[in-house]
């Protein structure tokens, strides 16, 4: 089941026979702009000044749908949960899993190896003769050889490292893809200077909303990771399975981009905190666009059958925790392409 956005502001949600429902005061009186029933709402992510009434509340703790908190420019503000799932013994094993530097080490390479894996793939598909770059071909190279390094690093630092210094390089070549009108020449995010860092961040943004989700689903706790340090309200191992599907959202980026789905003068300036802004028809086209995305089906592979990358992300955070409950650190990437 898909999430509920909302990105019309001002607007009010409240539940109707079982129903949420979506509305808005105008001049005329009450307008309903939609209505779905709740057990087919996955998870509702609201933007901006967006109202819930209680009984709502009350009736998505009860159902166990999460509530996403996002400013109207899609910075994550916090999250609306019921009740811990009754994992008990598999925490306790992910917490021991945790005190051993052998294990999060492994783990974390996994990690990585499967991030530079998807991101070289993404390149190699978008630089094919006649039309390749030989740029992006150095830099498709270079990230080969970052990944052969992965399995030699012997520390979580130097790991880090080699991620950040071939995730510059990846980057380096990305933006090539892009015309020059976007004026996208560096990944930066705090904050996204210019319309194509502002997209990325919005889709990584809603991604990490479902990698947290996905990770606590089967019953691991979203802020004990092995990758990201653990550190107050930051849902680290949410982050740790986010590395991989990143790739997800550039090309969701690249194609609303490329396609004219989305343009450049749908973008305004902003105030210092946030340079640019996208107009509420763009958001509302992106997230159309990340949800299709999202709905696409691919053969897992440790599954074996055909799933959405929502449910893939899913399979991927069970993985995680059978490697934990077996003590057999490492991650297996899907292989997507």
């Amino acid at each position: 089941m898909p999430p509920l956005y909302v990105v019309q502001q001002n607007s009010k949600l409240r539940l109707n026979n079982r129903r949420v429902q979506v509305e808005q005061e105008t001049d005329e009186g009450t307008q309903v702009l939609v209505q779905i029933p709740i057990g087919q709402v996955s998870e509702i992510v609201l933007f901006g000044n967006i109202g819930l009434t209680t009984p709502l509340i009350d009736a998505l703790l009860y159902e166990g749908i999460p509530v996403i908190f996002l400013t109207r420019d899609g910075d994550y503000r916090g999250s609306l949960n019921g009740t811990l799932t009754p994992h008990v013994p598999l925490r306790r094993a992910q917490y021991r899993a945790l005190e051993k530097p052998a294990f999060i080490l492994e783990m974390a390479k996994g990690l990585v190896r499967a991030k530079l894996r998807h991101q070289r793939t993404l390149l190699q598909r978008h630089n094919r003769p006649p039309q390749s770059d030989p740029e992006i071909a150095q830099v498709i190279e270079r990230m080969g050889q970052a990944i052969d390094e992965v399995e030699r690093k012997t520390s979580l630092s130097s790991l880090r490292g080699l991620e950040g210094a071939a995730t510059a390089a990846y980057f380096s070549g990305y933006r090539r893809l892009f015309d020059p009108e976007w004026k996208f020449d560096a990944r930066l995010r705090r904050p996204p200077p210019d319309p194509v860092n502002a997209l990325l961040s919005l889709g990584y943004t809603l991604l990490a909303q479902d990698c947290a989700a996905a990770v606590q689903a089967v019953g691991l706790d979203p802020y004990a990771g092995f990758l990201h340090e653990v550190a107050y309200n930051r849902p680290a191992l949410g982050l740790d399975l986010l590395e991989e599907f990143r790739p997800l959202v550039d090309g969701v980026v690249l194609w609303v981009c490329r396609s004219g789905k989305i343009r450049p003068d749908q973008f305004t300036p902003g105030p210092p905190e946030r340079p640019v802004v996208l107009d509420e028809t763009g958001k509302r086209d992106f997230i159309y666009a990340f949800e299709e995305r999202m709905d696409t089906r691919f053969t897992h592979p440790l599954a074996k059958q055909s799933l959405t990358m929502r449910q893939c992300l899913i399979e991927q955070a069970r993985q995680i925790a059978h490697r934990i409950l077996e003590d057999r650190p490492g991650y297996e990437d899907m292989g997507f392409r």
